[in-house]
């Protein structure tokens, strides 16, 4: 069971910052919620916090939650960092992968979301809000050329390619004109190869590994 979470909320709207916090408080699994108003502010004081969770606004002024996001994994490498934006932009998102976050949620999501969103991120496990899901997913492109470290085969990541995109297993069989069974395999062996649970990780694991990009 979760409990005694420390929270640190990196937002430069105040009214936002002040609400979710009030909504937090709530929360029976944490116990100490910190603010900041930028950046700066956050890798000031992440050492003497040393938060489990990190609610990193993307677009800050003085310095931005991407660089701020690397920034603070170097200083608390156990600590994970949600991405929180008011757009459904990919190209944000392709950037804090890269940085390291884990949970992706736009600013209007219910507070049940937040809740689960933590959740998921303090287990390791990767939360997107369903629209930024659904639009990395519609604007996910092939590489020509797949990344050097790659262990997957190349059938592999064409089965990896149309999982992202959301196609079923009986959808990629008929696409690759292959039997059902072997796409289950193939499902099988790159969620084994990549340490993924869900599509969620599949994404992040394909755009942090270079195989597509949005």
């Amino acid at each position: 069971m979760i409990k005694n979470l420390k929270i640190f909320l990196v937002d430069d709207h105040n009214l936002f910052r002040e609400g979710l916090k009030f909504l937090l408080t709530n929360c029976d699994f944490i116990s100490e919620i910190y603010e900041a108003k930028n950046g700066y502010q956050l890798l000031d004081n992440i050492k003497t916090c040393q938060p489990d969770i990190i609610l990193m606004d993307i677009e800050m002024p003085e310095l931005n939650g991407i660089d701020t996001s690397r920034k603070a994994l170097e200083l608390c490498p156990e600590t994970k960092i949600i991405a929180l934006s008011m757009y459904a932009d990919e190209n944000f998102y392709t950037d804090m992968i890269d940085a390291g976050a884990k949970g992706f949620l736009l600013k209007n999501s219910k507070f049940d979301d937040v809740q689960r969103a933590i959740i998921d991120v303090y287990n390791d496990r990767n939360y997107f809000s369903p629209e930024i899901l659904d639009s990395i997913i519609k604007n996910l492109n092939k590489k020509i050329i797949p990344h050097k470290s790659n262990n997957l085969s190349k059938r592999e990541i064409e089965v990896l390619f149309n999982i992202c995109k959301g196609l079923s297993n009986q959808e990629i069989s008929k696409l690759l004109f292959i039997s059902k069974r072997t796409v289950d395999k193939h499902r099988e062996n790159i969620l084994l190869k990549t340490q993924s649970r869900n599509t969620a990780e599949l994404v992040v694991y394909a755009i942090k590994n270079k195989y597509f990009e949005i």
